[in-house]
């Protein structure tokens, strides 16, 4: 139903993006080499060529940007600030992506005042662009062009929900012309009661909907097949909300397979390959960069872990990730040696002995963890994700703590939505579990993007570490 509208709704702003974009880059091309060199241009047929591919890299991975940001995801009404930090999301990680693969790609000298002035009259451009189309198409909603008529059949909590999902997404152009009532009755309907469910057939004659939607709970389950011959006969489109519809989270979604139709209760996005495509990507080049970046400090925490005590700089743990299998995390030693039936098995408590003395700093800052971004280099964990845990606690807490064994349907990840939430160390993993599937179903990579922002302010020292 809405999937339908929402296909052709992020295709216009694709379409619009893309030529946005291009003209963005000529704009920003002419003000450079023509504007800037006093009304000449002094570039051969070569460089032009060049910046011709640059131009059009540069609009691609604009879209694609937008598109790993979730931009094009529908609001209720203008929310404009949730737009503008959107688009101003998806402009960074493009200028972030491009000026990276620049640095590693030197054969050509590109001006890097082309790229800025991309950036700066693309954020410009796009929000304007964005702001003017959306309060167009809900003008034209208001005004009633091509909106579809929706008859729900129901008047319980299911059809309380499925209104309350058409008037959110009202850009797509859906109109609730009422109800057939039903035993149950929710006590907030917002359009009104047209007849009994007998009443159909009288309905879909005299109102001619373009789409009703069977909302019934069980005790009205063998109206079903009536509902379903009397829209065939009529020619009118029927969807069904499943009467477990309780059970699905926000995310859940309906497949097929050969036919039959296969309800996933609790839809993870990053399973999606698209998703875990540009999660992937996103992984590999933020890790590297800060890799690069952080060297010089990789250098120095390891020299002082070396003179502060007698062991290896580095250790490797064993703890558990994705799909629930076991990786080799590796971290900064910040304990002394001990053996690995203790390490693996004993919690970390106040003024524990085992702690070196630059150890308890490192934990602090949480600089021990930062050779994790190996780890998320070579694709066993991710930046943002659930905390991986180790193997003998998973035990434990897959049996008392409902739910926990949900986490690992992701990569572990670096830092996370718990982390940021100030949930690490010694605190409550009912609550942890809580934010680690929250970000799981809602997973998108503006949220992370969100989550990395936060995490220098609210996820880095590590008020609960010893």
């Amino acid at each position: 139903m809405l999937k339908e509208r929402n296909q052709t709704f992020k295709l216009s702003f694709i379409i619009l993006d893309l030529l946005n974009a291009g003209l963005s880059f000529s704009i920003a091309f002419f003000i450079r080499y023509y504007l800037l060199e006093d009304g000449t241009f002094q570039l051969s047929l070569i460089d032009l060529k060049s910046y011709f591919y640059l131009g059009l890299l540069l609009t691609i991975t604009q879209v694609l940007a937008f598109l790993g940001v979730d931009l094009y995801h529908p609001r209720r009404g203008l929310s404009f600030v949730e737009e503008l930090f959107s688009i101003l999301s998806g402009i960074i990680l493009n200028l972030i992506v491009m000026l990276a693969l620049l640095f590693f790609f030197r054969e050509i000298s590109f001006s890097r005042l082309v790229i800025i002035f991309f950036a700066t009259i693309n954020i410009v451009t796009t929000i304007i662009i964005h702001y003017l189309f959306r309060l167009f198409l809900m003008r034209l909603r208001e005004k009633g062009y091509n909106l579809r008529k929706m008859l729900i059949l129901g008047t319980g909590q299911s059809a309380k929900r499925i209104t309350d999902v058409v008037q959110k997404h009202a850009i797509y152009g859906y109109l609730v012309i009422g109800y057939l009532s039903a035993d149950e009755k929710s006590s907030d309907l917002k359009f009104p009661i047209l007849g009994n469910l007998s009443d159909l057939e009288e309905i879909l004659k005299s109102n001619r909907p373009d789409l009703v939607i069977y909302a019934l709970g069980d005790k009205e389950k063998n109206y079903l097949h009536s509902a379903i011959d009397s829209c065939d006969s009529e020619g009118i489109e029927l969807k069904l909300v499943p009467a477990f519809s309780e059970f699905i989270t926000a995310r859940g979604r309906v497949e097929g397979m050969d036919g039959i139709p296969i309800i996933t209760i609790r839809d993870i996005p990053l399973r999606n390959g698209y998703n875990k495509i540009v999660k992937r990507i996103f992984d590999f080049c933020f890790s590297l960069i800060f890799i690069i970046f952080f060297s010089p400090f990789y250098m120095i925490i390891a020299l002082l872990v070396k003179l502060t005590s007698e062991g290896p700089i580095f250790i490797y743990q064993e703890r558990v990730g994705l799909d629930n299998k076991k990786f080799q995390m590796i971290k900064f030693r910040s304990m002394h040696v001990q053996e690995k039936s203790e390490s693996d098995t004993k919690w970390t408590t106040k003024n524990d002995p085992r702690i070196t003395s630059i150890g308890s700093t490192l934990r602090k800052l949480s600089l021990d963890e930062t050779p994790q971004f190996f780890n998320s280099l070579l694709g066993n964990m991710s930046v943002v994700g659930p905390r991986p845990e180790r193997p003998f606690y998973v035990e434990q807490f897959k049996s008392s703590h409902k739910h926990y064994m949900r986490r690992h349907a992701v990569k572990a990840g670096i830092t996370g939505w718990a982390q940021v939430q100030g949930l690490r160390g010694d605190t409550s993993i009912e609550d942890r579990i809580e934010a680690d599937i929250y970000y799981i179903e809602n997973w998108s990579l503006f949220f992370d993007l969100k989550i990395i922002l936060m995490t220098p302010f609210t996820g880095l020292i590590n008020k609960n570490a010893y």
